[in-house]
């Protein structure tokens, strides 16, 4: 018995319209190192905030990402 053949319809690739990405990709990577910042570098040598605030509260992200802190 034969059975009849259905065409296979070949998916349509999803185009990326970069420059609507662009402005949410450069917001996404300001908001990375503002965050890389205040987990590696606050409390440092060059702090903002004054106190132990910001260092207790990223103390386990800081050795999760592998910075020394002690």
């Amino acid at each position: 018995m034969a059975q009849p053949a259905i065409p296979v319809s070949r998916p349509l690739p999803v185009t990326i319209p970069v420059r609507e990405i662009l402005p949410w990709a450069i917001f996404a990577a300001v908001v990375g190192l503002i965050l890389v910042y205040f987990v590696g570098a606050e409390q440092g040598a060059t702090h903002l905030i004054s106190g132990h605030t910001v260092h207790e509260f990223v103390h386990d992200g800081r050795h999760l990402l592998g910075f020394p802190c002690h």
